[in-house]
């Protein structure tokens, strides 16, 4: 897994779409995470046993790690992480793998590129059509 405890994400689906937090929990096992202020719900208490406060709680849900995305420093938009080298060092008896760790752009979709240039040619036809009247 590679979003690690105290990581800034950006959430990427959702009710809470585009919302920034840090990472509370990572549950590897279950491919969920908590963040911090995001995917809040209320439980409702009743009073009873040692704590003779009931009430209506309010805490964070854990969220499927697909829906969301670790934040840029430099440009404060979500990217992705990928492992760009992997060297492994012989010192005797013992064996070090070291990972650099690189930050990847996030990717433009497809379709608004293509919904830009249908717009440009729109509007180059129109002007076309003008001149030649």
């Amino acid at each position: 897994m590679k979003l690690k405890v105290g990581d800034k994400v950006i959430v990427t689906a959702g009710s809470n779409k585009g919302k920034v937090g840090k990472l509370n929990k990572v549950f590897s096992k279950n491919n969920k995470v908590i963040v911090e202020g995001i995917n809040l719900i209320k439980k409702h208490k009743k009073p009873g046993g040692k704590d003779q406060t009931g009430g209506i709680l309010e805490y964070e849900a854990p969220i499927h790690i697909s829906n969301v995305m670790l934040v840029d420093s430099k440009t404060g938009k979500g990217t992705r992480k990928r492992i760009e080298e992997t060297k492994v060092t012989e010192k005797k008896a013992s064996i070090k793998k070291e990972t650099k760790v690189a930050e990847k752009k996030a990717p433009v979709k497809k379709e608004e590129t293509k919904v830009k240039a249908q717009k440009e040619k729109k509007v180059s036809t129109k002007t076309n059509k003008k001149n030649d009247k």
